[in-house]
This record gives C-alpha cells, sequence and structure tokens, in this order.
C-alpha cells in the first residue's frame, strides 16, 4: 500500500476534523440558547410573566372625579366635563411604530413631529410600563372618536376612554388664582412616585393656584376594574363577568374647596375695572380672608389644560400685556401717594409730628441745591396732617422725610407686611422692596442721601409694593394694627358637604398704632373721599355710595413710572407703557372698617380719575349685596357658574386717555 503524501488526508484525520465541526456547532447553539434563555427569564422575565398574566386579566384604572372649586355661596366655578382621550398600551400594540401608530397619525391628522414624539413616549413606556396605557390624545372630537371606532380591528392596543377634563366655567376671570393643570413630566412622575403617590405616565396635574397648592386635596383616589382580555388586549366578556366581587375597587372622588371669594362681588369688580392691565383686591379686614381679586389681562385655563397649539403659547408668550403674570402678588409697583398713611404713621411716632403739624406748599419743597416739586403747581398753601391727606400735598410729606429721615418710614412699612412675602401661597409672589439706609448703601450708586427719603416718603423711588401688600396695609389701619395673613379658602369639604377641614383668620403681626395716631390718618383719609376737594370725593359722589349711608376712607395715588421733563404732556401723547400707574386704597365703612379695596389701573392715569371710581362701584356693590343678603338669605347654592361678563378690556380699546402727566423729575406725582 503506497503512503499518502503530505496533501492528502487520513479517513481518521478527516473524521476529527468533522467531530471538531461538529463540536464548535453544538456550542455556538448551546450559547445561543443559553443567552436566549438569560433574556426571555431574565432580563425580560418579568415582562413575560406579566404578559402570560395579561392575556388573562387585565386590571382597568378608574379615574377618580377631581374636587370641584366653588364660591363661598356654593356656586361652582370648577368642574369636570365628559370627554374621551385616546390611549395606547405598548404592550398589546403589535407592529406598533410600523403600522399602528401611523394609522392612528393618519385618523388624528399628526404631522411627522407629533407622530414621532409618540414613538417615543411608547418605546419608553415599552419599557417601563408595557401595560400601563399610554393617552396619545387627548379631548378627541367626535370625528376623531368615529373615526377610531370604525377602524379597531386595524389598530392593535389602541382603545378610547371615558375620562373627566377640567372644566373652568369663568373662563380668563379669576385663571391666576384657579390655575390649570397640565401633564406630568417624567421627573415629576419620578420624584412623586419615589413619595408614595399614585401617578401614572401622561396624568395631568394642577399647575398655579389653587390646582397646584390644592393637588393632594383636590385629586382623589383611582379605582380600577379587572377584565380578562386575549393576548391582543381585546376583552373577553364570557370570562370577565366570572371575576366576582373583587373585580372592581370604585375610585374616590377629591374633596371640594370653598373659596373666600364671592362671585357676585367679583363680577362687579370686573365690570366696574376699566383697565387693560391692573389689579384690584377686597379682603375682609377682619380675617384676611380676600372677597374678590382681579388680574388683568388673564389667560383661559380651559385652553392651557387642553390642546393648546404652539402658536397659541407663541401668542401668549409674546403677549406685552404678559397675562401670565399674576398682578394681584407676583409684581410690584410703586404705590404712589397710597403709600402716604405710612409716612404720615412714622411722622406721628416719632414725636417731631402732629396731626395738626402745618407745613406751607408753595409748590415746591427745596432740599439743597433742588427743588421737590408737588403736583400742584401753585401750592397748597398751609397744610397739616389731615389736610396734606386729603388733597394728597406732597410737600408735607417731603418736610416729614427730611425731618426724620427714611428709616423710621421703613420700619412702619416692614411692620405693616413691606418688603416680605404675604405668605398666601396659593399664589405666586414678589416680596416688594421696602427700602432702608442700609439697603441704599449697599445697593445705590454713592449710597443714601436724604433725597432717596423724600421719594420714598410719598411712595415713589425703590419703594415697590404687591397690590395684595396694600390692601392689608389698609386692612390691618382699618382694624387697628393686626396684620392678618391673606387666605382664598374658607373651607374643604367632602362629597356630600361635611367639612374636612376649616380655615382660620391668622394673625402675621400685630403693629403698636396708638389710637390717635390712627384716628388722624382715617380722618385726613375720609376727608380724602367725603370732603369736597378731595381727590377721591368726585368718584364717590359719582358711584352713588353716600347715598346707601356709607362712609369710605380713602387715598388716590398716581405712581410715575419714567422720569419727565418739563414739559407737561397728556397720557393720550405717550406711549401705553410710559404712562403713571393709578391707585386707589380704600377702607368702608369708616367708622368700622368690614373691607379694604385696593386698585391699580396698570399704564391708567390719574388715581382720582382712573382708579377711584373702580373702588368705590366695588364698595357699593358690597354693602349692597349685605343689606340684600340681609334682607333674604341666599340658600347654599350648588349650580354651576354661567358668565354674564363682557370680553375684558385690550390695549386696542380700553380708554387711556383722562389726565395729564405732571412734569418734573423722580418725585413728581399726580393725583
Amino acid at each position: 500500500m503506497t503512503p499518502p503524501t503530505l496533501s492528502e488526508t487520513t479517513p481518521g484525520r478527516d473524521l476529527k476534523r468533522r467531530f471538531v465541526w461538529v463540536g464548535l456547532a453544538m456550542i455556538a447553539g448551546l450559547v445561543a440558547l443559553a443567552v436566549q434563555l438569560y433574556r426571555l427569564q431574565i432580563t425580560q422575565g418579568e415582562e413575560y410573566a406579566a404578559k402570560s398574566v395579561a392575556n388573562f386579566v387585565k386590571e382597568v384604572r378608574l379615574r377618580a372625579d377631581r374636587g370641584l372649586i366653588k364660591d363661598r355661596r356654593g356656586t361652582i366655578l370648577v368642574d369636570s366635563r365628559p370627554s374621551f382621550d385616546a390611549f395606547v398600551t405598548p404592550a398589546f400594540c403589535t407592529n406598533c411604530a410600523e403600522e399602528v401608530l401611523p394609522r392612528l397619525g393618519e385618523l388624528l391628522g399628526w404631522d411627522e413631529a407629533s407622530r414621532k414624539k409618540v414613538e417615543e413616549q411608547v418605546r419608553l413606556a415599552r419599557r417601563t410600563a408595557p401595560f400601563q396605557p399610554l393617552p396619545v390624545r387627548i379631548d378627541l372630537t367626535r370625528d376623531e372618536y368615529d373615526r377610531i371606532n370604525a377602524r379597531r380591528d386595524m389598530l392593535d392596543g389602541v382603545e378610547v376612554v371615558p375620562v373627566p377634563h377640567r372644566n373652568y366655567r369663568t373662563g380668563s376671570v379669576l385663571s391666576h388664582v384657579l390655575g390649570y393643570m397640565n401633564e406630568i413630566t417624567t421627573e415629576e412622575l419620578a420624584r412623586l412616585r419615589s413619595e408614595g403617590a399614585h401617578y401614572a405616565l401622561g396624568d395631568y396635574i394642577g399647575r398655579r393656584g389653587l390646582e397646584r397648592y390644592f393637588e393632594s386635596t383636590l385629586r382623589g383616589t383611582d379605582g380600577v376594574r379587572k377584565e380578562v382580555v386575549n393576548a391582543r388586549g381585546r376583552i373577553i366578556e364570557e370570562f370577565s363577568d366570572k371575576l366576582g366581587e373583587d373585580a372592581v375597587v370604585s375610585s374616590r372622588p377629591g374633596n371640594n374647596l370653598m373659596l373666600s371669594i364671592d362671585m357676585r362681588l367679583q363680577e362687579a369688580a370686573e365690570r366696574a375695572f376699566p383697565a387693560a392691565a391692573g389689579a384690584v383686591v377686597v379682603v375682609d379686614v377682619k380675617t384676611g380672608f380676600i372677597r374678590a381679586v382681579v388680574s388683568r389681562p388673564g389667560f383661559d385655563p380651559n385652553l392651557l389644560t387642553g390642546r393648546i397649539t404652539p402658536s397659541q403659547m407663541a401668542a401668549l408668550a409674546k403677549d406685552p400685556l404678559q397675562p401670565m403674570i399674576n398682578r394681584v402678588s407676583a409684581d410690584h409697583f410703586s404705590p404712589g401717594s397710597t403709600f402716604k398713611v405710612i409716612t404720615a404713621l412714622a411722622a406721628y411716632k416719632s414725636g417731631h409730628f402732629r396731626p395738626e403739624t402745618v407745613v406751607n406748599c408753595s409748590g415746591s419743597y427745596r432740599l439743597g441745591a433742588r427743588s421737590w416739586r408737588c403736583h400742584k403747581e401753585s401750592g397748597h398753601g398751609p397744610v397739616n396732617g389731615k389736610t396734606a391727606m386729603q388733597y394728597s400735598c406732597d410737600s408735607w410729606f417731603y418736610k416729614v422725610a427730611d425731618t426724620i429721615g427714611l428709616d423710621p418710614i421703613a420700619e412702619m412699612g416692614k411692620a405693616l407686611g413691606l418688603g416680605a412675602p404675604t405668605g398666601i401661597g396659593v399664589l405666586a409672589e414678589v416680596p416688594g422692596i421696602m427700602p432702608s439706609s442700609e439697603y441704599h448703601n449697599k445697593l445705590s450708586p454713592g449710597g443714601y442721601t436724604k433725597g432717596m427719603a423724600l421719594n420714598s416718603s410719598m411712595g415713589q423711588g425703590d419703594v415697590n409694593v404687591t397690590p395684595l401688600q396694600l390692601a392689608l396695609v389698609y386692612a390691618a389701619i382699618g382694624n387697628g394694627g393686626t396684620l392678618f395673613k391673606p387666605q382664598l379658602v374658607e373651607r374643604i369639604e367632602g362629597l356630600d358637604g361635611e367639612v374636612v377641614q376649616s380655615f382660620e383668620p391668622q394673625v402675621v403681626n400685630k403693629v403698636d398704632i396708638p389710637t390717635e395716631h390712627r384716628r388722624a390718618v382715617m380722618e385726613g383719609l375720609i376727608a380724602t373721599a367725603m370732603v369736597p376737594g378731595g381727590t377721591a370725593y368726585r368718584a364717590m359722589v359719582q358711584s352713588g355710595v353716600k347715598d346707601l349711608g356709607v362712609t369710605v376712607a380713602g387715598k388716590t395715588g398716581t405712581a410715575q413710572v419714567v422720569t419727565i421733563g418739563a414739559v407737561r404732556l397728556k397720557a393720550h401723547q405717550m406711549d401705553f407703557f410710559q404712562r403713571d400707574h393709578a391707585w386707589f386704597a380704600s377702607l368702608a365703612p369708616a367708622e368700622d372698617p368690614e373691607i379694604a379695596v385696593v386698585v391699580l389701573n396698570e399704564h391708567g392715569g390719574h388715581g382720582g380719575p382712573d382708579a377711584a371710581p373702580t373702588g368705590m362701584a366695588v364698595i357699593r356693590k358690597y354693602f349692597e349685596l349685605k343689606k340684600e343678603d340681609a334682607a333674604n338669605p341666599p340658600p347654599r347654592q350648588n349650580t354651576p357658574y354661567v358668565s354674564t361678563l363682557p370680553a375684558a378690556p385690550s390695549l386696542d380699546n380700553v380708554a387711556l386717555t383722562r389726565g395729564t402727566q405732571v412734569a418734573g423729575g423722580d418725585d413728581a406725582t399726580s393725583d
């Protein structure tokens, strides 16, 4: 037998090579099998285990009705309306990105960006919560609802579910107080779940105002319903009926909020307020509860809670009047002459001035080389504390600031809550500014000078207050020195009307205001509103308040916005945003005040003609309602609010041409 050459193989060697290849193939197969088993049992074990159960029993979430928001008489301001939302359950959505979502997008009119956004949400949910229905379109129209139902067989994992949607019956009225809702973020979801709260991807959560502050109170507790389904998520009715009594756990509605606001008074304030921008605040002097609050312009919470378009969001963001800012507490303004009550109290407390102390007003006050103008060019002549308040003579208050300096004025302002948040909580707020010599030494170039005290003494310079702060200042003066925390909710009620929690008045500070000092300030405020020549007298007469036998104590104010020159300009000759702010702050009835009313007509002109009429109208309505309710106690209502208010004024249609601009430097005011 001829031995094999080097290029030939023996049968044994060939067989051995085959065994090696077979062994390698078997090893590769075992490795692949091990990897697959690891993926199925370890990596995705929970998902497939859940899916096997889900093929039999599916848990459907029963959403709880959110609590109602009512005014103090029970009128429903916010409730929920029935609607339908489209959901996708990732585990049941076969060929989701390739077939189902494109079909659904075509039915709902999605653009490419919207479809990709939903695809990303579904992809994320497939990893984190594959059996949790994900909302992909809220508040379906009737046509959208019909189109989806007509093609249900082609939309695996898609279902249309009835979901209550928030309904804000007041529109833009009270929008900053009520707030709105929108979708929870993934970051919020993770945080809330870690805190034990039961939220899911796609849930809506309260934003701003009462919706945010009382989220846990209003939310309620969701229930659950068990259903037998097949692998495509379709219900098998004959099996679902056999799940027994435990198949349904009912949801529990959220609690209701009963506000301190009276919508009858709120409507009166809205109607009487002519401004495109500004605020009206009505505070109970004896408790701190808010009876009416206007912040204009507002926004429509229904729009922000629903399907707002990018163009609508851009319009809100670009609006020069900034409707998303709450003028009542989240923006501050120079208060003008309404601040003079604080200067007067500081003057009397210093001992350097008494109510009868006379200062001669020649139309200006000289400090060093500079003259500080009074708003009346010809001057008021000899004035004392009362007549200086009545005619809003600046010279008397300049003399006070020149004599006692800024710090005693700042001390009185801070005691009455200026320069610090009110603590209302429900509303976002800024602290305002109550400057002192220390403040100016830190922040003003060159440090504090006496001229800064003169500016501050009449509510100009760096003094800034929110309308809410000013209302609380006047309320404290009205009740003898008690500064209350402002509140918007009187109680929380359960579904059947049982009281879950009541809110009592909360005292923030008690300011020592001697009786004679308070009397002197009140006499000046009464003269301002009730005596001919007072800057609010005409508005009082025209409103008819006096016919009701009500005495009003009030103060007008005109706060300069920009430095002006030597020429007096009419308001209509100036750009809107350069016009002065018109203020009116008041108490009624003066003998024993019940309400404090503050009006800010932003860039509105002058306090007397452009703010006082609104305040007087609100005061009149308050006492008309009080008389009406005393004669016929109103029944406890539980009816939805229906607005009869006209559209709010805008920059295009509001009358802003009354009043004249006062010439001078940054010290000039006019009331």
